[in-house]
């Protein structure tokens, strides 16, 4: 099976958990049996390996979730990186030519596009499987997953099959409606539309080429922030006769809110969290390594995490994002593909933070033009190199780095450290990376 999985978003609607490094498929809320957290897109790319281990999985993203995939899934998963973005369609184009040019995929073969973040048991994976399988034998050029709706909801829009039959063909799509128009459409037999497909890679190749004009996944990718802002439902679906759908009714849950997240929660509270006997329906999640007591509230969402503080109503919780828009700050913690850091402390000259790398990796070899920088080692064993020089640190140990010197840090075993930055404008831009002889 060749899968391509959709990782966009912005990270607006699960502040404080989200941002724009760490949108809401990389927050760990999902319980494992051996009782430690699991995010989304891990969860998701375990259950695909569960139901088959062979499976090619090419995750479409952002450049700025390149490092957030690598940590949380190693650097064997293949990634069709996105400059910038563009929605749905230049996205799955992308990934397309990046599948067919540089991984090989023959144009006869058959690929599934779906999101990364929806809430769901193996079952729905085996069904991708057998969608994937239906598009590469199938007369239709697209092969549809449409949701057995659990209620008439107005967040979705609809496909009306011609039958009630496993697979159908399309009669009609429906935008997203009004709840009473979306009771009339469930009475006729509609189905969500999950945003799943499948086709065999030819077909949307060639669909691209005749929307853009390209040569092949380089030159795509160069012209990528040219390109015209438009969903593949827009783009290529509504203009498609030859379509079926394949029904699925089993769990699918959009994780798009903070209600439906808590909804997955296996507990009512991630981190320290204390209830008295009055509260009622309260969900915390809590990244601070403080305590949050919570008295005689009901149907709340309290979530605090360095980036801020989140109180709220749980059906309130879903109009969040005009509100986080307003808020503009310096992303307070980050998972990278060593590792993660945590700002601890901001002043107008300066910058503290708490960086951790896993064993076995590193920091690129790199400089800063407009601040000098301080290591303490608070933990753990590595190395560093400053200035072509190597020293073997541990804990206690300080090294210090002028601007302009550049420097790296490896990890022998799990190595934390104590960052601090000084200098007069200090900048997420302000790295040079050096080539490491």
């Amino acid at each position: 099976m060749n899968i391509v999985l959709l990782s966009g978003g912005s990270g607006k609607r699960l502040w404080p958990l989200s941002n724009d490094s760490r949108s809401k498929q990389f927050i760990k809320i999902f319980k494992t049996e051996d009782d430690r957290y699991e995010s989304m897109v891990q969860r998701v790319y375990r259950q695909i390996r569960s139901v088959d281990d062979g499976a090619e999985v090419t995750i479409a993203t952002s450049k700025s979730q390149v490092s957030a995939i690598h940590n949380q899934l190693g650097g064997d998963v293949g990634i069709s990186v996105e400059p910038c973005r563009r929605d749905t369609f230049p996205a799955i184009a992308l990934a397309a030519a990046y599948l067919h040019d540089v991984r090989g995929v023959s144009e006869e073969e058959a690929v599934v596009v779906c999101p990364v973040d929806p809430y769901v048991e193996e079952d729905y994976f085996v069904a991708l499987r057998e969608l994937g399988k239906r598009a590469g034998t199938s007369e239709a050029n697209l092969v549809l997953m449409g949701i057995e709706p659990t209620y008439p909801s107005a967040k979705y829009g609809y496909i009306i099959p011609e039958n009630k039959d496993n697979i159908s063909r399309v009669a009609v799509f429906k935008e997203k409606p009004t709840e009473e128009k979306a009771q009339e459409y469930i009475k006729k037999g509609a189905l969500w539309n999950g945003g799943v497909f499948a086709f065999r890679l030819g077909y949307v190749l060639q669909r691209a080429h005749e929307l853009i004009d390209f040569t092949g996944y380089q030159d795509l990718f160069g012209k990528y922030d040219t390109l015209t802002k438009i969903s593949f439902d827009y783009a290529v679906v509504e203009h498609e006769e030859h379509i079926e759908v394949m029904r699925f009714g089993g769990v699918w849950k959009d994780m798009g809110t903070w209600n439906t997240l808590t909804e997955a929660m296996e507990s009512d509270s991630i981190g320290k969290a204390i209830f008295n006997e009055h509260c009622d329906n309260v969900h915390v999640v809590n990244e601070l390594n403080v305590p949050i007591l919570c008295m005689g509230l009901k149907d709340m969402v309290v979530s605090a995490s360095p980036e801020g503080i989140l109180v709220s109503d749980k059906t309130q919780s879903s109009y969040i994002k005009p509100y986080v828009d307003e808020i503009d700050q310096q992303i307070m913690f980050a998972e990278k593909s060593w590792g993660s850091f945590q700002v601890i402390d901001i002043e107008e000259e300066s910058m503290t933070i708490k960086v951790t790398l896993n064993p076995g990796h590193k920091m690129n070899y790199h400089s800063h033009a407009q601040r000098d920088e301080v290591w303490t080692v608070i933990s753990g064993r590595g190395k560093t190199v400053v200035d072509g020089v190597e020293r073997q640190v541990a804990a206690g140990d300080v090294i210090q780095m002028p601007a302009g010197v550049p420097h790296t840090i490896f990890a022998d075993t799990r190595l934390q450290v104590i960052e601090v930055q000084i200098g007069l404008d200090i900048s997420v831009h302000d790295k040079k990376k050096i080539e490491l002889l």
